[in-house]
């Protein structure tokens, strides 16, 4: 059951994956003048390469309102442009400083710091056109919702706060409250969101919605614990990118205030919680529980 549940959960990224590809493709083909050089340095960073999570998360939760793929496959595309604009913004000098990302040059290394900054920018705004376009729904009310939330799941109150908390956590006395608020925040946002994505074009009234939000933020901080974990003992060549910096940084995380153990104990928590969310769904929600635990069985 295990294996079929993983290969199911393989099959599908895979193929989330090429949609997501496809979107980005047709969005950065060339203009055949100064602005080519950020086409292609966008392509470096979108196309071709990460788990693609969020989308297949929005995919998956919109099977459990039955609606069509391709629309729910559009704002998970937004949201990974969100995503991947704020890998090559965390992977500049004056923040992360990483020399490579998904198992390449990240993009200042491999253009320079001006168009890393500029492909950031053009992802961002290429998110809220994703959404607000009448491809990914009909009803401008709720393109306005989904506009709205992304905006709020990347900003001071989501991502971008939780990336601030997280340069400022370096020589910090971070609890674990304030790791668990920080990590919240800058990885359980998005992932938040990619549900709730979801639940807006499903048209789910909100006192609907506890129980999916539930699932979405266990699952992202089953997935935080899990990146702790492997920080500390994965291997960088699978990984495709530096391991161990929060260490190195004196950063406090999950593993260094709970332990190895506790935090892998406390993440098979969190997916069981996930996976319990879900009950009264039947076969439309195993690409949902096939992620949960996924978040957990992962070795990158």
């Amino acid at each position: 059951m295990l294996a079929a549940a993983t290969d199911l959960l393989l099959g599908e990224a895979k193929r989330i994956a090429a949609g997501v590809d496809r979107i980005f493709e047709d969005a950065l083909a060339d203009r055949c003048d100064g602005r080519d050089r950020l086409c292609a340095a966008m392509r470096h960073a979108g196309i071709g390469g990460g788990k693609r999570l969020r989308p297949l998360i929005t995919v998956a939760a919109a099977r459990l309102f039955n609606l069509a793929e391709e629309r729910a496959l559009r704002a998970g595309a937004a949201i990974e442009a969100v995503h991947v604009y704020s890998l090559i913004h965390d992977d500049l000098p004056c923040m992360d400083d990483d020399d490579m990302r998904r198992g390449k040059p990240t993009v200042h290394k491999a253009f320079d710091e001006a168009t890393a900054v500029l492909a950031g920018d053009c992802f961002h705004a290429l998110a809220f056109e994703l959404l607000a376009d009448e491809r990914t729904h009909e009803d401008p009310f709720v393109r306005s919702e989904l506009v709205l939330e992304l905006a709020r799941s990347s900003g001071i109150d989501g991502m971008a706060g939780g990336q601030m908390m997280d340069l400022v956590a370096e020589g910090s006395d971070f609890d674990l409250d304030a790791i668990t608020r920080l990590q919240q925040l800058k990885t359980g946002a998005l992932i938040e969101y990619a549900v709730e994505a979801a639940v807006i074009m499903g048209r789910v009234p909100p006192e609907g919605r506890a129980r999916y939000r539930g699932y979405a933020r266990n699952v992202g901080l089953a997935f935080q614990i899990a990146d702790d974990l492997l920080d500390v003992a994965g291997d960088e060549e699978a990984a495709g990118k530096k391991l161990r910096k929060d260490e190195q940084a004196g950063k406090a995380t999950f593993v260094s205030l709970l332990g190895v153990e506790r935090a892998r104990t406390q993440a098979q928590m969190l997916v069981e919680q996930a996976i319990e969310h879900l009950h009264g769904h039947a076969q439309e929600a195993d690409l949902l529980r096939a992620i949960a635990r996924y978040a957990v069985e992962r070795d990158r």
